[in-house]
């Protein structure tokens, strides 16, 4: 009987197990799932937490419950990994021993790592919404602002989904005018990037929309601290960037038990691991997806699902000592909500920037482009997400591997001398 454990009961570990369950029968693999907690967030609801739109108990459920029978879930921690003896240690002494490892456990986030920031003023007037908890107290702050300057700061990439700060400025732009004070608030977007995303068209596209909105960008500015009793970020050649009211998104490293394991993980704690086949740079039995994998790829929901179903397919063949599955692309996609009931979507892979054009064919969401229809999109994702992709279910029409029909492709060089 093969022995599967699963690191992280988040997106990538709850929809692979799930997968792995409906592939393998009780008697043919058993499966663990081990996470330090047994609360399933919905991350991508804590955008809208602090604009009222929702509520922390309505994004949050229990682990456990998403996970179909006969898969085992452990509450613990994770102590560290012997890929030698093959065998997960975890913090009460207990051991797992595995013949196929999945590594699931995400990006934590680590605000201690730049000075200043949970110091004075530290959920009073500087925030971060990537929490539940900062998301709660963040709300009550917003409702409290009556004007003044409001920064959003990307201390450093990478970050769990990279277009949440430029939604954040989008939507705090709609609930300031919503409230009439639009014109007593200064709106400022702080990015260590060259631009306001990672992909050059994107970033574009997403700066001229800030522009437009009288939202101010700087960008290259390497946080170095966070002088909250003064109200100011300080980058590391000594700019300035003050504050009345700021918005942080922490440093992001891998989950610790990564780097108290030799061999497992990078500087940052995430796992190298093949870009096409989500197996391990570090064991041929070990693999990694989501957040927790180191690849050129953003860190989102949707790169999670699409890798999801390559890695229980490798998983398999693995087993079975069959050649890998080389055929995940990069493929991601992301809603981005710019406020007054409207988002765009961008989608693109590792070698294609974000298109004109429609998702997933020639009819269907429109791409680059702000609609309501993709905001209702971003909505029925949540439904998605709890009843389709966390249940290891396929969602008609929409692959893996990004879909080039439908798209407006730039002419070559040579199509364009014919015209």
């Amino acid at each position: 009987m093969h022995r599967i454990v699963v690191l992280g009961g988040g997106t990538g570990g709850t929809l692979t197990a799930n997968r792995l369950r409906k592939a393998y029968g009780l008697g043919e693999a058993t499966i663990t799932v081990v996470d330090q907690n047994d609360r399933h967030v919905y991350q991508p609801g804590l955008l809208f937490v602090p604009f009222g739109l929702t509520h922390p108990e309505d994004i949050i459920r229990p682990r456990g419950r998403q996970l179909h029978p006969g898969i085992d879930y452990r509450t613990a921690v994770v102590d560290h990994v012997d890929l030698e003896t093959q065998t997960v240690h975890l913090a009460d002494t207990s051991e797992l021993a595995y013949d196929v490892l999945v590594v699931a456990t995400g990006a934590v986030l680590a605000p201690e790592e730049t000075e200043g920031l949970t110091g004075p003023g530290w959920m009073e007037k500087v925030f971060t919404f990537y929490t539940p908890e900062g998301a709660a107290a963040l709300e009550g702050a917003l409702a409290m602002f009556e004007g003044g300057r409001l920064v959003v700061n990307v201390v450093e990439m990478p970050i769990k989904c990279p277009v949440a700060p430029p939604e954040f400025c989008f939507l705090a732009d709609w609930y300031f005018r919503e409230r009439g004070i639009r014109n007593r608030v200064e709106l400022t977007y702080v990015t260590s990037l060259d631009g306001a995303f990672t992909k050059p068209v994107a970033s574009k596209a997403l700066g001229g929309m800030l522009a437009e909105r009288g939202i101010e960008l700087v960008t290259e500015f390497n946080t170095g601290s966070v002088d909250g009793k003064a109200g100011k970020l300080v980058s590391w050649d000594d700019r300035e960037v003050p504050f009345d009211l700021a918005v942080v998104i922490p440093v992001h490293n891998g989950a610790p038990y990564v780097a108290n394991s030799p061999g497992l993980g990078d500087e940052l704690g995430f796992v190298p691991a093949d870009e096409h086949t989500l197996q391990s740079k570090a064991r041929p039995n070990v693999f990694a997806l989501g957040d927790a994998a180191a690849l050129p790829i953003s860190k989102a929901g949707s790169v999670t699902h699409f890798e999801g179903e390559v890695l229980v397919e490798n998983i398999g063949r693995f087993l079975a000592g069959e050649p890998l599955d080389a055929s995940y692309d990069g493929h991601a996609n992301c809603f981005i909500e710019t406020g007054f009931s409207k988002a765009m979507l961008i989608d693109f892979n590792y070698e294609t920037e974000p298109l004109p054009g429609h998702f997933p064919g020639q009819v269907g969401l429109p791409l680059l482009k702000e609609s309501h229809l993709n905001h209702l999109g971003k909505l029925m994702f949540q439904w998605l997400y709890w009843h389709s992709l966390l249940p290891g279910r396929d969602v008609p029409g929409i692959t893996s591997s990004m879909p080039s029909h439908g798209k407006h492709h730039p002419k070559t060089p040579k199509e364009a001398t014919r015209l």
